[in-house]
């Protein structure tokens, strides 16, 4: 099996807040260390987005409980899902996600 070459950008690509969708998948990608060695990605649906005076916050849920059917309005929702908000910063595209991971095996063949 071979994957594709590609160039990789020295810098991450996330959504831009204006063309996420409401119901679709994406995936938060956050490093855990300084040197960027070591990821953590979860896959978020994004639910919607609201005006807040410090400005446009968007809205995410777990995807588990997505899937299962649960809704920001369902009863019990706080007990059975994870809602968060974010700046998208860290949201992204499966293949842009997959970009990221693959720059940070470089790095990580690298490091001492």
């Amino acid at each position: 099996m071979r994957f594709e070459e590609r160039e990789l950008k020295e810098y991450a690509e996330p959504v831009p807040p204006d063309q996420l969708q409401e119901g679709e998948v994406y995936f938060a990608l956050i490093f855990l260390d300084e040197g960027g060695l070591v990821p953590q990605m979860e896959p978020r649906v994004f639910i919607g987005s609201k005006s807040e005076p410090e400005g446009n916050k968007l809205y995410f849920q777990d995807f588990a409980s997505y899937r299962r059917g649960i809704r920001f309005e369902s009863p019990n929702a706080d007990e059975e899902a994870t809602f968060v908000t974010g700046a998208g910063r860290y949201i992204f595209e499966y293949e842009r996600a997959l970009e990221v991971l693959m720059a940070c095996a470089l790095r990580r063949r690298k490091a001492p």
